[in-house]
């Protein structure tokens, strides 16, 4: 038997399992479903198979279907039975590592360190809903992609909430695909991305009280974690009445992720009892929008002050324990075109005020950010880029009607990225 013969055999005896887990038109499946949900396994004659040549199998199948839709098939074979799917964990590379989204996990795993994983958004104004999909070329504007997440507005008296789901048709909380959502406060300039499930150890995790109690869970929810909405970023758009202090400046302060992460053999995944401590706790104590600006501490002027590492008494090592904070680059005003410039490298092509990039904020108060010039030799240029952390790591743009790109690397996962582009749709009445 060959071996297409035989991925071809696991593909049609597990019928439309892959399938409800990963397809656009039948997107049910959960992040965490191939961790925590053990009892989807399907008995079969492939169970006994030696694990020599299961490797063997899926190594070949690993390298062979490399990008999608035929990487449909990896996801296939994960769904077989318990053992293939174990073996699939270990042979099958995260994101960060390899550049490929495979399973729905991967979509909360961070990006890769030396390359982008490149996405595109589709906006449909007349119902208020974004759809996130994968590029499956270099084309800019495309028809098709690999369906990642979907996302629907709602507005309410105090706040816009933005729902985000894994389900393309039914987008809601109750639904089984819910896995987070963006709220933001009246003046569309502070938003807080909330998570479904904890990023990290849940010993540490404040349970979520009131927040949590309103919502319908579905039974999807691993009982092993406190199920509710967990404050993992927030994004704060600078006040600019009538654009009288030029584009847009924006701050994402990303709780989940310390600053270490971005050093050389950084992780985002490690234990910090700084981000844990900052980014539950005191959010849930003041989480009510239908109560003033004023009152949310979480969103305070000063409390991003401290994040910024202003006070100078705070060590080397307490910064690294420390929430990434990520600011876009701010772009160069072009005398000839009258307008405000970034390179996007080709892959933004119409201007607007929501296009954006975003690269890593230094904490250093001893001297200014530095400021790369061209002139400057290759060598020198990249050891101050590094030092600097002006790298992007998540860009934003239009390319045509109600379609744009977006393309996000480590240490950003696809949700934290998606969830920060949502930010910029919403209308903001005090920064334009």
């Amino acid at each position: 038997m060959s071996f297409r013969s035989i991925v071809r055999d696991i593909r049609d005896g597990i019928g439309s399992l892959s399938r409800r887990g990963f397809e656009r038109s039948k997107s049910q499946s959960f992040v965490h479903e191939l961790d925590n949900h053990s009892d989807i396994v399907i008995n079969s004659h492939w169970e006994g198979l030696p694990p020599e040549l299961l490797r063997d199998v899926i190594k070949r199948l690993e390298a062979s279907e490399s990008v999608w839709p035929a990487r449909k098939h990896v996801v296939a074979c994960a769904a077989v039975c318990r053992s293939w799917r174990e073996m699939c964990k270990e042979i099958v590379s995260p994101p960060e590592s390899s550049g490929k989204l495979t399973f729905p996990i991967s979509l909360k795993q961070p990006g890769p360190r030396d390359t982008t994983i490149q996405c595109f958004i589709k906006r449909d104004k007349s119902n208020s809903t974004y759809y996130l999909y994968l590029c499956l070329s270099s084309a800019l504007v495309v028809e098709n992609g690999k369906f990642l997440f979907s996302a629907k507005r709602s507005r309410k008296s105090t706040c816009t909430e933005y729902i985000i789901s894994l389900n393309a048709d039914n987008i809601s909380r109750s639904n089984r695909g819910y896995i987070g959502k963006v709220r933001s406060n009246f003046l569309g300039t502070k938003f807080i991305i909330y998570d479904s499930q904890p990023p990290h150890n849940t010993a540490n995790v404040v349970p979520p009280g009131r927040l949590g109690s309103s919502r319908r869970f579905s039974r999807r929810v691993s009982p092993k974690v406190p199920s509710g909405s967990f404050n993992i970023a927030q994004i704060i758009y600078e006040l600019n009445v009538l654009g009288t202090r030029g584009p847009r400046r924006m701050n994402c302060i990303m709780h989940s992720i310390p600053m270490s992460a971005m050093e050389p053999g950084g992780t985002t995944l490690d234990h910090h009892p700084n981000l844990a401590a900052h980014s539950f706790k005191d959010s849930f104590r003041s989480i009510s929008f239908s109560k003033s600006i004023d009152s949310l501490s979480e969103f305070s002027s000063s409390r991003f002050s401290d994040f910024m590492g202003t006070n100078e008494v705070q060590n080397g090592e307490q910064m690294k324990n420390m929430p990434l904070i990520l600011k876009n680059k701010q772009p160069r005003w072009h005398e000839q075109l009258q307008c405000w410039c970034l390179n996007f490298k080709g892959r933004v092509t119409v201007a607007s005020v929501k296009n954006f990039q975003l690269i890593a904020a230094t904490t250093t108060t001893a001297a200014p950010p530095v400021v790369v010039d061209e002139a400057t030799p290759p060598q020198t240029a990249q050891a101050q880029s590094q030092s600097s952390h002006d790298k992007v790591i998540l860009q934003f743009g239009k390319v045509g009607k109600d379609i744009f790109t977006m393309d996000y690397r480590y240490p950003l996962s696809a949700f934290q990225a998606f969830a920060i582009c949502l930010s910029s749709f919403d209308t903001k009445l005090a920064c334009e």
